[in-house]
C-alpha cells in the first residue's frame, strides 16, 4: 500500500524549489488548526440555507444532533464537501449499527484504481459481521476515491453555482426595499459576477473616439525607459530612491510586516515612489534578490520604470494602490499557517504579480472600455480587457534597457513564474470572484473533512488557487485596514467612479451602477460591498490560515459597523407622505413605505439588518447644501472627496494632510448626509 505523503510545516519545501519541478515534494501543504465557533462574529450568506437546491434530505446544520462531529463542529456548505461530510456520517453510523466503529478506516484502503476484494475476511467470523466488514471496505473505498478527485474545476462550479444563486436571491430581496437598495444590488451585480451579454452595446460617434491608433500587435501604454543607464550599484540609496526625509520613511518602513501599514505616508516620505521603495524593502526583507542573482541596479530601474507606467492623474488605481498590494500580500505570505508553504519561485511570482496587477490603469472599467469598443477590448475580445493589458505592459518592459530583472534565471524557472503570474493577475478580474470564492470554499472544506487537519498543496493546481485568491485578497484588502486608511481610499474609489460616470453622461451612455455623483448611495453600498463581496471572501480565507486572520475579520467587522451607523435612519411612513407633498417631489422615484428590510435568523447564524434610506431625506434636512451640491455635482461627497474631484480637470490628485483630515472627519460626523464611501479594487 502506498502512503500518502503530507506536508510537514516545520520541513517545507526546499528553497528555490519550483513548484513544477519534478524534484519538490508534492506532498506540500498547510496545518489547518480546528476552527472554534466565532460566536461574537458574524457569519456571511454563505451559511444561510440553499433548501431548494440542497443534495442531502437532511443537509448539515450546527444545531444537528447527528453523530458525526464534522457537522456540530463546522458547517458545510459546498455541495461536493457536503456529499463526502454525509458518507462519512453514513459509514459513522453503519459502524456503530454492526458494532465495527473500533475498526480502523484505513486499514484496507489503497491508492489504486480498484474496489477491495470482498473476500478478504476470515472465514470464522459470522456471516452478518463478515458483511458489515465488507460493506465497511467499500465505503472507506468509496470515500478515498471522492478524497482524491481534482476539485478545482466541475465540482466547484457546483459551488460556485449554488453561491452565485444565493447571491442573486439576497441582492434582488435588496433591490426591492428601495431605490437606494436597488442601486447597490446593480453595483454588486455588475462588477462581481460576469455579463452575460443580454444588452446591446452602444458605438460612440466617430468623433468620439480616440485619436491615437496603435497597430493591434503593439502594446499600447508603453513608454520609454526614462531610468537609463543603469544605475551605479555603491550609488543605490538606503531604499532604492533618493528622498528628503529618510529617517521618517524609515520609521514608517519598520512595520513593512504588518497588516496596516500607512501607505499614503510611504508615498509621501519616498517622494511619491511608494512601489519601488516598498517592492525593493520587501525583496531585501526575504533576501530574493540575492537568491535569484537579480542585480541591484536592474531591479531599482525596472522598479522605477513600471512605477512610471502607472497613472499619476488617476485617483486610485496607481502606484500608491499598487504597493499597498504588493505590501499586503508580502504580509499574507508571512502568515504562520503559509509561512513555510510556497517556494521562493512563488514568492517571487506572487510579489511581482501585485506589483504589476493594475499597471498602466486607465481608471475606467472594463464595462466602459467594451461599450465604447476601446482598442483594448477588440485586443482581448472583450476578454479581462485590462488584466490582459496589465499583463502585457508588465512583461513589455521586462524588454527595455536594463530592465530584465529575471535574466539570471533558467528558462524553466522563467516558464513557471510567467505562468504563475498570469494565472494571479487574470485571477483579479473582479468578475470572476465568484468562481474564485467557490473553488478556494469547496478545496477548503473538502480537504479539511479527508487530511486529517493538514491541507495538502501537493500539485499546480491547489497551489495556484491558494496564490490567486491571496492577491484577490490583498487586492480587496482595504475594508480590512485601520479606517482612517479604509476612508481615504474610499474617497479615491469614487474620484474614478464619478469621472467615468460624467464621461458616460457627455457620450449619452448610461451610466454605470455607482458612478453617478448625483445620486451615489454610498453608505448603503459600502454595507452591502462588506457583506456579499469581502466578507465571505475574508471568512473563507480565514478558515484556511485559522486562527491566523482573526484581527482582520475584527477590523472588518467594525468597519462595517461604522459605515452602518452612518446611513440615516428612515423617515416614518407619515413623515414620507409629507415629504412627497413638498417641493423636493418631483424629482423623487416612488418609494416603499415600510421603514426597514430584510433577514433575521438565529442568534448564532449571520444576521442582516437593512435600514432603508428613502431619496429625498437628505433634502429636507439640508435643501441649501444640497441645491449647491447639485449645482457643482459634489453634493453627496465628503470634503476631502470634493476636493479630489475638483482636482478631476486639473488631472492631478493630492492626499489631504492629517489635520485637514482630522478636520474632515469631524464635519463627517457632524453632518452624516455629506459622507461619501465606497471601497473596490479591480
Amino acid at each position: 500500500m502506498q502512503r500518502r505523503r503530507r506536508f510537514d510545516v516545520e520541513n517545507g519545501l526546499s528553497v528555490g524549489r519550483s513548484p513544477m519541478d519534478p524534484q519538490a515534494s508534492p506532498g506540500s501543504g498547510l496545518v489547518r488548526q480546528p476552527n472554534f465557533p466565532h460566536s461574537q462574529r458574524r457569519e456571511s450568506f454563505l451559511y444561510r440555507s440553499d433548501s431548494d437546491f440542497d443534495l442531502s434530505p437532511k443537509g448539515p446544520s450546527k444545531n444537528s444532533s447527528t453523530t458525526s462531529d464534522l457537522h456540530t463542529e463546522d458547517m458545510i456548505v459546498t455541495p461536493f464537501a457536503q456529499v463526502l461530510a454525509s458518507l462519512r456520517t453514513v459509514r459513522s453510523n453503519f459502524a456503530i449499527i454492526t458494532n465495527q466503529q473500533d475498526r480502523t478506516a484505513s486499514k484496507i484502503r489503497s491508492s489504486g484504481s480498484h474496489p477491495p476484494s470482498m473476500c478478504k475476511t476470515s472465514l470464522a467470523e459470522e456471516p452478518h459481521q463478515q458483511l458489515a466488514i465488507e460493506t465497511l471496505d467499500e465505503l472507506d473505498w468509496c470515500l478515498e476515491q471522492l478524497e482524491t478527485l481534482k476539485t478545482r474545476h466541475s465540482v466547484s462550479e457546483m459551488a460556485s453555482n449554488k453561491f452565485k444563486r444565493m447571491l442573486n436571491r439576497e441582492l434582488s430581496q435588496l433591490s426591492e426595499t428601495s431605490r437606494s437598495g436597488n442601486q447597490v444590488s446593480e453595483f454588486i451585480s455588475s462588477t462581481f459576477l460576469e455579463k452575460q451579454h443580454d444588452m446591446d452595446i452602444m458605438s460612440p460617434p466617430t468623433e468620439e473616439k480616440d485619436d491615437k491608433k496603435w497597430p493591434m500587435s503593439q502594446i499600447s501604454g508603453v513608454k520609454k525607459a526614462t531610468h537609463g543607464p543603469s544605475l551605479a550599484p555603491s550609488t543605490i540609496p538606503r531604499f532604492g530612491v533618493s528622498v528628503s526625509e529618510e529617517g521618517l520613511l524609515a520609521k514608517e518602513l519598520e512595520d513593512i510586516n504588518r497588516w496596516g501599514i500607512d501607505i499614503f505616508k510611504v508615498s509621501e516620505y519616498s517622494g511619491n515612489r511608494p512601489l519601488t521603495v516598498t517592492m525593493y524593502t520587501i525583496f531585501q526583507e526575504r533576501d530574493l534578490l540575492k537568491t535569484f542573482r537579480i542585480p541591484m541596479d536592474i531591479f531599482i530601474t525596472f522598479m522605477m520604470t513600471l512605477e512610471d507606467h502607472y497613472h499619476s492623474d488617476v485617483a486610485y488605481h496607481n502606484n500608491i494602490h499598487a504597493a499597498d498590494v504588493v505590501q499586503s500580500t508580502h504580509v499574507l505570505l508571512s502568515t504562520p499557517a503559509l509561512e513555510a508553504v510556497f517556494t521562493d519561485l512563488e514568492i517571487l511570482a506572487a510579489l511581482f504579480a501585485s506589483a504589476i496587477h493594475d499597471v498602466d490603469h486607465p481608471g475606467l472599467s472594463n464595462q466602459f472600455l467594451i461599450n465604447t469598443n476601446s482598442e483594448l477590448a477588440l485586443m482581448y475580445n472583450d476578454l479581462s480587457v485590462l488584466e490582459n493589458h496589465h499583463l502585457a505592459v508588465g512583461f513589455k518592459l521586462l524588454q527595455g534597457d536594463n530592465c530584465d530583472i529575471f535574466q539570471n534565471l533558467n528558462k524553466k524557472q522563467c516558464q513557471s513564474l510567467r505562468k504563475m503570474v498570469i494565472d494571479m493577475v487574470l485571477a483579479t478580474d473582479m468578475s470572476k470572484h465568484m468562481n474564485l470564492l467557490a473553488d478556494l470554499k469547496t478545496m477548503v472544506e473538502t480537504k479539511k473533512l479527508t487530511s486529517l487537519g493538514v491541507l495538502l498543496l501537493d500539485n499546480y493546481s491547489d497551489r495556484i488557487q491558494v496564490l490567486q485568491n491571496m492577491v484577490h485578497c490583498a487586492d480587496l484588502s482595504n475594508p480590512t485596514k485601520p479606517l482612517e486608511l479604509y476612508r481615504q481610499w474610499t474617497d479615491r474609489i469614487m474620484v474614478e467612479f464619478f469621472t467615468q460616470g460624467d464621461r458616460e453622461r457627455d457620450k449619452g451612455m448610461e451610466i454605470s451602477p455607482m458612478c453617478d455623483k448625483h445620486n451615489a448611495s454610498v453608505e448603503k453600498n459600502q454595507v452591502g460591498f462588506i457583506d456579499y463581496i469581502v466578507h465571505p471572501l475574508w471568512e473563507t480565507w480565514g478558515d484556511l490560515v485559522h486562527p491566523d486572520a482573526q484581527e482582520i475579520l475584527d477590523t472588518l467587522e467594525d468597519n462595517r459597523e461604522w459605515y452602518q451607523s452612518m446611513i440615516p435612519h428612515s423617515p416614518s411612513p407619515q413623515t414620507e407622505g409629507q415629504e412627497e407633498a413638498e417641493e423636493h417631489a418631483p424629482i423623487l422615484e416612488e418609494a416603499p413605505t415600510h421603514s426597514g428590510g430584510g433577514v433575521s435568523s438565529s442568534s448564532d447564524k449571520f444576521q442582516f439588518e437593512l435600514t432603508l434610506e428613502e431619496e429625498g431625506e437628505s433634502d429636507a434636512e439640508s435643501p441649501p447644501e444640497e441645491e449647491q451640491g447639485h449645482r457643482t455635482g459634489f453634493g453627496s461627497a465628503s470634503p476631502a472627496c470634493r476636493r479630489l474631484l475638483k482636482n478631476v480637470s486639473g488631472r492631478t490628485f493630492s492626499l489631504d494632510s492629517d489635520k485637514e483630515m482630522a478636520e474632515d472627519q469631524e464635519t463627517d460626523q457632524d453632518d452624516v448626509s455629506a459622507v461619501l464611501r465606497f471601497r473596490l479594487g479591480t
